[in-house]
């Protein structure tokens, strides 16, 4: 049991997979951050133009 244990806690396999979700999940972040970012400025953009066509 005792090597079952220390075994487990040697394993790094694991690991590899979970650093590269959180590197995932940060990168997806920001990209949501940005795209809402630029969508606001979109948005004011079409908000323009349509006001001078009226």
């Amino acid at each position: 049991m005792r090597g079952l244990l220390a075994r487990f806690l040697r394993d790094e396999v694991g690991a590899t997979a979970i650093e590269y979700a959180v590197i995932a999940g940060g990168i997806s972040i920001v990209i949501v951050a940005g795209v809402r970012g630029i969508g606001t400025s979109v948005s004011g953009q079409f908000s323009a133009v349509s006001s001078a066509f009226k």
